[in-house]
Order: structure tokens, then sequence, then C-alpha cells
């Protein structure tokens, strides 16, 4: 028996000493990578259907040129769709995005929203505005107060099915012929309430330093125009134009890598 207890012993002290060294020699690497990183880490957050998977050719791009990049999958949708519930709502995905930042201490962040992702980037500057060095609304909704997706998508929104929304086809959004069957292999169901819950905007996202909206000029549509349209007229935007599809991310994954990474590139005392 006593045997036994002084290995026991031995294996934790053992397990202990290891965890230390792993630490120490920077083999958790996300904290590493980031504790490393001299300009501002990049929050790429979807749109509806998707996933932190649509990110991966632009991550890998900013990724090997050193930055640190965190893509996370919405609750509900992607690698996450066997957590679907009726419970899961604008708010939720608000709160996801705001707990990566959070709990992976990131400040001075280039916060990216692609489509609906607009929405969730809005929620999320309401929140930890001081977190946020650059936003960018990609192809993005882009809400004022009181408003949900449903209202901006117009009255063609009004016929939504009750829990999920089915995927529009890659096709739909103008994405290029080689990867839209890949695209649409990807695509999930959607919670409908994401579409339908109001936001709360106090103008929070107006109020970072520097502020981008890019358009996909393949891929019409009066409400993006609209919002590309009101940035252009405002000196405190910066507006840019893309040739492609509206999944940038997949069409144009070095041009659109290249701009973020031009906006990452900020001073230590960056507001």
């Amino acid at each position: 028996m006593t045997r036994m207890t002084r290995t026991s012993v031995s294996r934790r002290q053992l397990l202990t000493g290891a965890l230390a060294t792993g630490t120490a020699l920077g083999l958790f690497g996300a904290t590493t990578i980031h504790a490393q990183a001299k300009d501002s880490p990049l929050v790429l957050v979807h749109g509806a259907w998707h996933g932190g998977w649509c990110w991966r050719r632009v991550a890998d791009v900013l990724t090997a040129k050193g930055r640190y990049v965190v893509a996370p999958t919405l609750s509900g949708v992607g690698e996450r769709s066997h957590l679907a519930s009726d419970a899961i709502n604008l708010s939720t995905h608000v709160d996801d995005v705001v707990n990566e930042i959070k709990w992976k201490d990131l400040d001075g962040l280039v916060l990216v929203g692609h489509s609906y992702g607009g929405m969730v980037i809005t929620g999320v500057a309401e929140r930890v505005r001081e977190r946020i060095a650059a936003i960018v609304y990609l192809d993005a909704f882009m809400p004022e107060d009181g408003q949900s997706l449903a209202t901006l998508a117009g009255p063609g929104a009004a016929a939504m099915p009750e829990h999920v929304v089915p995927p529009i086809p890659a096709a739909t959004f103008r994405v290029n012929a080689k990867d839209a069957a890949w695209v649409d292999s990807k695509m999930t169901p959607h919670p409908v309430k994401c579409f339908t819950e109001s936001l709360r905007v106090t103008g929070a996202y107006q109020t970072v330093l520097h502020k981008v909206y890019i358009r996909a000029r393949d891929f019409p549509s009066t409400t993006f125009d609209a919002a590309f349209n009101r940035c252009q007229a405002d000196r405190a935007w910066r507006t840019l134009e893309m040739k492609c599809g509206h999944d940038i991310m997949i069409d144009q994954p070095g041009e659109l890598a290249a701009v973020l990474e031009g906006l990452g590139r900020f001073s230590d005392g960056l507001e």
C-alpha cells in the first residue's frame, strides 16, 4: 500500500513538472503566439450559414506572416451545428465573440464581420469598444438602433421559417465555380432568431478610429450598396470595392488578407 501511494505522488509531481516545463517552452501555442505578436490581433466573424472554416485561406496567409488570428464559429452552425437550439439568437452570437476577445485577452484588435457578421460586430462594439482599434464591414449589414437583419433585408425576409433558415446556395452568393460545391457542402441551417432579434445600437462602432467598408461588386444587393454609399460619403470611413462574389474571403483571400494586414499594424499608443 505504501509503495502504491509513493508511486502516485511521484507521477503527480512528474505531471506538474511537465506542465510547468511545457508552459515555459511555449507548448501552448495560441497564448504564446499572442504574447509575442507585435501587431494587432484579428478577429474574423463569419456570416449566416457559414462557420470559421470560411476564413481558413485568409487566416493561413495572415498566420504565415506572424499575425494572431481568431476565427470563431458561432453557436449553432458549422462544427457547432450539433448545439443548435431555439434559444440561439443574435445576442448569443455577440456573446460568442465578446467571450473570445475577453478570454484570449485581445486588445487593440481588428474586428471583421462578413454579411450577417456585420450585425454581430456592431453588437460586439457596444460591449468591448475599448478593445477595438479597427472595424471592418465586409459586404455586411450595418444596423441602426432597433433594427434586425430581417428589417434590413426588407419584405422578402417576412416569410422566415419558425426555427432555422436553410442555407442559400453558393451560386446565389456568386461564389466562384471552382469553390461553389465545397461551400455548399459546408453550409448549415441558421437559427432564425439571429435574423429577427433587434439590436441596441448607441453608435459605439462609429467611435472606432479606423473604420472600413468593403463591397463585393459582383454580388447585387441594394442593402449593401446603401451601407457602402453611406460610408463612402463619410470622411471618417475608408471604402473599398473588390470584383468578386459575396464570399470575398473565399474568392479573393490574398487580396483581403493584404488589406487586413495593413489595417493591423498600429502603434502601441493607438486608441
